[in-house]
């Protein structure tokens, strides 16, 4: 059911969240120079920027979690007519020291024929990146789920796997259903549905649990799995835009206002996220303190928030990142 609409809506400012560092066995114990931040025993191999239980860091909510606060106040953060009134994306930064486990991820028809709101599609947007870094999105062309059962059983399977080079600056998309796999050398900033729905189909011998079956029935031996080309326009480049999500890279230079984030495609303000891939920048605005954007670091944008200035504060390259509704 849609959120119902209100003639205007208390105005919410901008602010910052705090990261959660997620432990991976497969991550880094230290995050510098992208974040200072040294693990105990377990690495970390994801930084959650927007999930459920990131807190907000600045204004009058600091503190509070993400959950609570679009419990609290899903309109001002969405806008009148979104058809949820949860948090519609978590985005992480992704710090892969080991390979991840081959893995897929459910649709949402599937995720909610298991008692789950919504299944996981996602993008992958390559902050830096070593030469000769790999990912894998899909299968090879022909490969049948027979195949997938037998390199399961043989230790073989990434030899189905579509495998794609990786540079810096480069996005692929994951649709749902798309067996996927990261493998070390890149840093990847991840959107994706706010689900962390993972069934996985091969571990590298790790003792952690597989999810055969239900991998077997999320598997779709095609999807739209790709590097997206980037869309460039007068005052931004689109990396991708997409059902669930859409990506853009922002040219601030010395500062922009904040209606001119917004693209030509947005006839009316919702939920908006930025980031900062590197540098730093200021959002100030009437009624609320200055902000300090720390390079890695995100601010989310509420739709009703007041207008503000988002300024270059040294080296600022901006992120935003915003929700497309799926139709219907």
């Amino acid at each position: 059911m849609a959120l119902s609409g209100q003639v205007s809506l208390q105005e919410l400012a901008p602010f910052l969240i705090e990261p959660r560092f997620v432990g991976r066995v497969w991550g880094f114990k230290d995050l510098r120079p992208w974040y200072d931040r040294v693990a105990g025993e377990e690495p970390i191999g994801e930084v959650w920027l927007s999930g459920d239980e990131c807190r907000v860091a600045t204004g009058p909510d600091a503190g509070r979690s993400l959950a609570r606060l679009f419990e609290e106040k899903a309109e001002a953060l969405l806008g009148s007519g979104a058809p949820s009134p949860a948090s519609p994306l978590l985005i992480k930064v992704i710090f892969a020291r080991e390979k991840l486990s081959v893995q897929v991820h459910p649709d949402d028809k599937m995720a909610q024929k298991y008692g789950e709101p919504r299944g996981k599609t996602e993008c992958w947007y390559a902050l830096a990146a070593d030469k000769g870094a790999k990912v894998a999105a899909g299968l090879k062309p022909g490969v049948t789920l027979e195949q997938i059962k037998e390199g399961i059983r043989a230790g073989t399977l990434e030899e189905s796997l579509n495998v794609l080079d990786v540079a810096a600056g480069e996005l692929i998309y994951v649709a749902a259903g798309t067996v996927h796999a990261i493998w070390p050398g890149s840093i990847l900033l991840e959107a994706q549905q706010n689900s962390d729905l993972t069934y996985r189909l091969y571990d590298y011998g790790r003792p952690r649990e597989l999810h055969v079956e239900k991998a077997l029935e999320a598997i779709k031996l095609t999807t739209g799995a790709a590097k997206i080309a980037p869309k460039v326009l007068g005052d931004r480049t689109i990396l991708v835009d997409a059902e669930y999500f859409r990506v853009e890279r922002l040219a601030v230079n010395s500062s922009r206002s904040s209606a001119s984030l917004r693209g030509g495609a947005e006839p009316k303000a919702g939920l908006a996220y930025l980031f900062a891939a590197a540098g730093s920048g200021r959002i100030a605005g009437t009624g609320f303190g200055t902000i300090i954007l720390p390079a890695r670091g995100i601010a989310a944008v509420p739709a009703a928030s007041p207008a503000f200035t988002v300024e270059d504060a040294g080296g600022l390259d901006l992120i935003r990142i915003t929700p497309n509704w799926p139709a219907g």
